[in-house]
């Protein structure tokens, strides 16, 4: 083919004591060896400043509710039932978000769609700050998770589009490993400010995100996909630096767009290149909710309280840390493990720690019930009682779980979800997968509570846990291994034709 031809040429060009390659294999790192990456390190570290505004309001909720069912003014003191609505109705917001932002990276590209997500973020914490009754509450959450939706959505796409094969792994992993430093800052900062100063401090992120996006540039796939090669060549030459010659890469992913179409229709979605992409995508949605992660690092304070922790406040910011550096690792290797080894691995680590919190939740029950035998109001109360003697293994389990989690279903789904959909329904489908996984967060925070009074803690915890087991099985099956592929080439594996 004469592009094949222009591409070696391009290539030669630049490197002329090079062996000359023989195949796309040998172009790719022909021209991956030339490429500087410290642009993209500067663009992909702005652009996370988004999840790390997102981890702030899923962290928010932990440190606050304790103050707020407390607070002296009745006008805002939350009883039980709203301060679940407070924890979960972020969940809300964020699922109108992705739906949200699915339409806004369409219409008005990536870079203006993280800009204008700051906005909520802020509005959403400055009417917190102001809150007079807990309508004012509800209505800053809600916000706050719009802008957390959309931030969920758009971040991914905008890292995975413009990193190469060799970083994207690393790079798209930073997003969950600022989401979990949010969450940990949420806790750290609550541990010395009201609720507040804490929402104060929650807008400073956003505000930065707003600023420094000015100055990061347009992801070359989106500006392709709208016939300007010209700016394209540009954001490549920034990203890659002067040496590589980003005529190559533009041409190849110039070719692609080509071939999938300009526009998606529903029509598209009879296209296995489509349907077999959205499909693992949504479920991959469904089953890292369905490990119960966000139940428990929203009601983190109150499950350590009932494993009788002392100083729950602290035990929460050790299970921040421990996501943190678990989440830090499974970026430090993803592009050498592979995305399916870490997610196999992860839900195996989650299906055997919630199996054991089962039991330890069972066990303390029991040994309620046989101290308490002899009375029979004692009696009546023995379902969710846990014993201090075995406050150990709730530690364990917890700290299992949460570096398992990390390590995998954590950043991957995220990652996976930016890499496998053809530009054309990119939006679309990232729209319903976020769609996806907050509906199901809303419904499992909402319900937790419930479903513990229902089944028992033991019961809920052992449903989890067959939830990650069969995760499991699903990642062995189904999930394909994007590992050192360009998106061009893990989307021409779905459709089964020759990568360009």
């Amino acid at each position: 083919m004469d592009i094949q031809d222009e591409r070696r040429r391009l290539l030669d060009a630049e490197g002329g004591d090079e062996e000359s390659p023989s195949g796309l294999r040998s172009e790719q790192d022909a021209y991956l060896d030339k490429v500087k990456n410290g642009k993209l390190y500067l663009a992909t570290f702005v652009s996370v400043l988004g999840p790390l505004s997102f981890g702030f309001v899923l962290g928010y909720s932990s440190p606050a509710i304790p103050e707020l069912t407390n607070i002296p003014d009745p006008r805002l003191r939350l009883n039980d039932t709203q301060a679940s609505w407070f924890g979960s109705i972020v969940t809300v917001g964020a699922a109108a978000g992705g739906l949200l932002g699915g339409w806004m990276v369409e219409k008005i590209g990536r870079k203006l769609s993280l800009m204008f997500c700051s906005l909520p973020f802020v509005f959403g914490f400055t009417v917190i700050v102001a809150a007079q009754n807990v309508w004012m509450l509800y209505l800053g959450r809600v916000l706050t998770g719009l802008a957390s939706g959309v931030t969920s959505l758009v971040v991914p796409l905008y890292i995975s589009e413009m990193a190469h094969e060799r970083v994207r792994g690393t790079m798209g992993s930073c997003v969950q490993l600022m989401v979990v430093l949010g969450i940990m800052g949420a806790y750290l900062a609550g541990l010395f400010l009201d609720w507040r100063w804490l929402a104060i401090c929650c807008s400073i992120p956003p505000t930065l995100l707003m600023v420094c996006m000015c100055f990061m540039p347009e992801t070359p796939r989106f500006l392709l996909s709208q016939g300007k090669r010209r700016e394209a060549e540009e954001v490549l030459r920034f990203l890659r630096g002067p040496d590589a010659p980003v005529e190559w890469e533009c041409a190849r992913i110039e070719d692609a767009c080509d071939e999938q179409g300009a526009r998606f229709q529903m029509s598209d979605l009879k296209d296995p290149g489509v349907y077999k992409p959205l499909v693992i995508g949504i479920m991959l949605m469904f089953f890292q909710q369905l490990t119960g992660i966000n139940a428990i690092m929203f009601y983190a304070e109150t499950i350590f309280e009932q494993a009788n922790v002392n100083n729950s406040d602290l035990a929460s910011v050790i299970v921040g840390l421990t996501q943190v550096v678990f989440t830090a690792v499974a970026a430090l290797i993803m592009d050498k493990a592979g995305r399916k080894v870490l997610l196999s691995i992860s839900g195996v680590a989650m299906a055997i720690s919630t199996a054991v919190f089962g039991v330890y939740f069972q066990l303390s029950a029991q040994h309620h019930s046989n101290a308490s035998v002899s009375s029979q109001a004692l009696a009546l109360q023995t379902t969710q009682v846990p014993h201090t003697d075995l406050a150990w293994l709730a530690l364990a389990s917890m700290g299992l779980f949460i570096s398992g989690f990390a390590l995998g279903w954590g950043p991957i789904p995220w990652l996976l979800m930016s890499e496998v959909f053809p530009i054309k329904v990119r939006g679309f489908a990232s729209a319903v997968c976020v769609l996806t996984n907050w509906g199901n967060a809303f419904i499992i925070t909402k319900t937790f509570q419930d479903l513990m009074n229902l089944i028992t803690s033991a019961g809920t915890f052992w449903l989890f846990s067959g939830m990650c087991a069969l995760n499991v099985v699903f990642t062995i099956a189904f999930v394909p291994e994007t590992k050192g592929k360009t998106l061009e080439q893990i989307q021409a594996g779905f459709r089964g034709t020759p990568a360009l």
